[in-house]
């Protein structure tokens, strides 16, 4: 797999970070989830796994084309969103080792693979929002 830096939202010791791949999907770099409360909420399928960003990490979109970054509704990958102002993202762990490789990533992250047209979804205004479940 192919990854193309799309940006980061950084602080010192955490780095998360969006890529567009080449498979038609991002690669969405975040903080692995160790919160029970929030584990609980969530069925995680085998070889699934979450992780968190800041909502603003969407704002790279535009460097793939999007007009706009903005999140406008809340689902699916985007499982919750936190009382922080992040997002708890559900997706495949991305296993790609030729990705990884080029990839610089602290042991308490992890990232998700997710296609595009499921994070492309949630930029769009029309459609349910019904589906928004805070953390």
């Amino acid at each position: 797999m192919k990854l193309r830096f799309l940006g980061k939202n950084s602080t010192p010791g955490d780095s998360p970070t969006l890529f567009a791949s080449d498979r038609d999907s991002y690669v969405v770099q975040g903080w692995k989830v160790y919160a029970r409360d929030l584990l609980a909420r969530l069925e995680v399928p085998e070889g699934h796994t979450v992780v968190e960003v800041p909502i603003e990490l969407f704002e790279h979109l535009v460097e793939d084309g999007a007009s706009s970054g903005r999140i406008k509704k809340f689902s699916a990958p985007i499982m919750l969103v936190t009382e922080q102002g992040t997002c708890i993202l559900q997706g495949p762990l991305m296993c790609d080792a030729e990705a990884l490789g080029h990839m610089r990533m602290p042991d308490y992250e992890t990232c998700v693979e997710v296609p595009r047209s499921s994070i492309i979804a949630l930029l769009e205004e029309n459609g349910e929002s019904a589906h928004q479940r805070p953390a």
